[in-house]
């Protein structure tokens, strides 16, 4: 009798630690679960809150940006001269071109859409000034320490005035580039010259190019004046590149060199978007030339965002 008693005993005992033991694993295991999600969701949380964070200043940096460029009297001065420039001498070409230049004008396959863009040519040199203006001349009147006081992300500031740049120029060239094709319609029209239509594909690709071409130019203004901090030095150099390359060019005696050269010219590669006719002739397809201008502005701005973050103000 006292070994049954004994041996239950030891049964409810052994029993009782096994639950105990069994019910410490359950509140342990349910802690552990209970702590990992409240630490996940801290982590979530945080994350979160630095996506945010990160997001709010860059969304600050455009928005500074854009306030310094729309309180400059600068600004739209140049921004008016794009447009008047790039209208006025695209006009002023289609109209120098009359009846005497060709008896029949229907059958002269001139590039009349081309010849409309001409005024891009003056067009482009103010965008270079202003896209310099935006970063040296805050070199000039010394505000770029408080700039990056107030910013320490270069690369993310540098990347505010590419964008509130590219808005800026962008809509300035879409205005200058339909009035000059409206214009130079109307103009070659009156003297019996073939137009083609706004919305035919080789318009609208000649349009959209030129206006992506100006926007291209003004990043590589941009990324010249980060790099240079000077803006004479800065606005002699782009202006040089897209003006005096071609013109060196040109005097090559060798034709494989003089076609090389044209093919690497920013000007040259970049307005044959504008060519509607003839595109057997061009030294370089029209998006190829694009590509061309699209690596200068590359190669501008990693050079000015190299020098910004590796130089003092």
């Amino acid at each position: 009798m006292k070994s049954l008693v004994r041996d239950s005993l030891r049964a409810r005992a052994r029993n009782s630690l096994r639950a105990r033991a069994r019910d410490s694993l359950r509140i342990r295991a349910r802690d552990s679960l209970r702590i990992r999600a409240r630490d996940s969701l801290r982590i979530r949380a945080r994350d979160g809150l630095r996506i945010r964070a990160r997001d709010g200043r860059a969304l600050g940096t455009v928005h500074a940006e854009w306030t310094k460029l729309r309180t400059l009297h600068s600004t739209w001065w140049l921004l008016f001269a794009v447009v008047a420039l790039t209208v006025l001498a695209g006009a002023a070409t289609a109209a120098s071109l009359t009846a005497g230049d060709c008896p029949v004008p229907a059958d002269c396959h001139e590039d009349t859409v081309k010849l409309s863009l001409t005024g891009v040519w003056l067009g482009q040199g103010a965008v270079v000034v202003l896209a310099v203006l935006t970063m040296s001349g805050e070199y000039g009147t010394g505000t770029i320490r408080t700039t990056l006081t107030t910013e320490p992300g270069r690369i993310r500031l540098l990347a505010a005035k590419a964008l509130v740049l590219c808005t800026l120029t962008a809509a300035a060239s879409a205005v200058g580039v339909l009035g000059s094709l409206l214009a130079g319609r109307m103009l070659l029209s009156a003297d019996g010259f073939v137009t083609p239509g706004l919305t035919e594909g080789p318009t609208l690709r000649a349009a959209v190019g030129t206006v992506l071409y100006l926007t291209l130019a003004a990043l590589i203004g941009l990324g010249a004046a980060a790099a240079l901090r000077d803006t004479a030095t800065a606005v002699t150099s782009v202006l040089g590149l897209f003006y005096a390359f071609p013109l060196l060019a040109g005097l090559l005696a060798d034709p494989d060199w003089q076609e090389y050269a044209r093919r690497a010219a920013p000007a040259t590669a970049g307005l044959a978007i504008q060519a509607t006719v003839d595109l057997d002739q061009l030294p370089i397809g029209p998006w190829a030339g694009i590509g061309v201008l699209a690596g200068y502005a590359g190669a501008a701005l990693v050079a000015g965002g190299s020098v910004l973050r590796m130089r003092d103000a």
